[in-house]
């Protein structure tokens, strides 16, 4: 079913649930496949898209061990190709960009082979010379394969960059399934953030009548069905298994795309995580992206359903100020906050109004919220179950600082969530979060 939408998709044949008869959903995809195995279809599938030559095949020493050399020698039988090495564990920051840049100057397109980090950077640079790019996934991971956004540290500041999406999207499921278990755990981790993201993806609409749309999750309620019956089997080499979760992280990237933005995808649970990434302390090791959505998403599923279970919430005027967001996040970093927290803030006339419309309808705001979440012990049991993290521990971070992560992540972004809702009314209790 899945693959039929994905086909569709690419084709621009899906039938839009928000358009007159006959309207259709296109996404700039072209080609995306997912196969048991692409050895030694590597080369018809970059033909398919009608690339200028010579190619830059980008990867770092892992990913290129693991399939880069692989896509090399297939390439090299259609035309030139330039062998780009990213250093070991590249990070995904305009520097590392600009350098990628430099190097495909004078190629026509990009070629990445790898996941998050080489994706993202291969997207960026891809569109920052207007040129198209493809990616031969080597990590079930993330869902950003299919996205038109980068996910970029810049300046200190972890941002959502407009890309390019990838023109072909190849995966090999064995591949995949070959990956390190933890970054199995990682997509994981990235796909059951579903239900938490949109129910602050709705709240926003239903209290400031911000665009929404179900079209994304309609996409993925077969998969996600399947992947959380049986995480079990993602980590026992299962090919099925491990299709579903790929049919999930790049519907998941198509349906950003359809809605022009990471909203489907990233909210109060992705907004911890940015902190982490911003403001951890120097000895923590970075762990996979997708490890610290699968905890902080528990965080978000917990807070919601404390608010959903509660009365009315009322609102109070924003009191932060511009020197109290520097002085926590510090100068740079925190002048970036600030100009997205500012656009956010409520004055007292906004609250008054804000607060009119909870008291007649946060009982049917609530409803609607309710039929599209899941429990956070049902969140757990599905992470626990493949072995993902859970705990704030779990990701190698102390108390304190996850709990200092908690109660200011809804300041380093313009996007109302729940846990603005929960700081705005007083009700943001860290504590009972972890």
């Amino acid at each position: 079913m899945s693959m039929s939408v994905i086909t569709q998709l690419v084709g621009g044949t899906f039938p839009d649930p928000n358009g007159s008869d006959g309207a259709t959903l296109s996404v700039p995809v072209k080609s995306v496949i997912i196969a048991d195995s692409l050895d030694g279809n590597e080369a018809e599938a970059v033909k398919q898209l009608d690339f200028e030559f010579p190619l830059a095949v980008v990867s770092d020493p892992l990913t290129h061990q693991v399939l880069g050399s692989q896509v090399e020698r297939a390439l090299e039988s259609l035309g030139t190709i330039i062998k780009v090495r990213l250093d070991d564990q590249p990070h995904a920051d305009m520097e590392t960009a600009d350098r990628l840049i430099i190097e495909t100057a004078q190629t026509g397109a990009l070629i990445a082979v790898g996941s998050g980090t080489i994706n993202d950077l291969c997207k960026l640079a891809a569109a920052r010379q207007n040129k198209p790019c493809a990616v031969f996934a080597t990590a079930p991971s993330m869902n950003g394969y299919t996205s038109v956004n980068a996910a970029i540290t810049d300046r200190g500041l972890k941002k959502s960059i407009p890309a390019v999406s990838p023109d072909g999207v190849f995966m090999d499921l064995r591949v995949l399934a070959d990956a390190p278990v933890r970054m199995i755990r990682s997509g994981l981790g990235d796909s059951v953030c579903r239900p938490t993201a949109q129910a602050d993806w709705l709240l926003a609409h239903l209290l400031f009548s911000n665009n929404y749309t179900e079209t994304p999750f309609q996409f993925l309620a077969n998969e996600e069905q399947g992947l959380f019956a049986e995480p079990e089997a993602l980590v026992s080499g299962d090919l099925e298994a491990m299709g579903r979760l790929a049919r999930t992280l790049v519907l998941s990237g198509l349906g950003m795309t359809v809605c022009g933005g990471s909203y489907p995808a990233s909210q109060g649970e992705h907004l911890i995580s940015h902190y982490i990434e911003m403001m951890h302390p120097p000895e923590w090791h970075n762990v996979f992206h997708g490890e610290q959505i699968a905890v902080t998403t528990l965080v978000m599923a917990r807070l919601q359903e404390q608010l959903l279970s509660d009365s009315s919430p009322v609102i109070n005027r924003s009191r932060k100020s511009k020197a109290d967001i520097l002085k926590h996040f510090g100068s740079g970093i925190g002048d970036a906050c600030w100009e997205e927290y500012k656009l956010k803030q409520l004055d007292r006339d906004r609250a008054d109004k804000l607060n009119m419309q909870l008291a007649e309808s946060w009982s049917e705001i609530c409803e609607k919220i309710k039929t599209i979440t899941i429990s956070p012990e049902t969140i757990a049991s599905v992470l626990k179950r493949a072995g993902a993290p859970l705990t704030h521990s779990d990701i190698g971070l102390g108390k304190e600082f996850f709990l200092n992560a908690i109660c200011h992540a809804h300041e380093i972004r313009n996007r109302y969530t729940f846990l603005d809702l929960a700081n705005d009314t007083g009700k943001l209790n860290a504590s009972s979060l972890i």
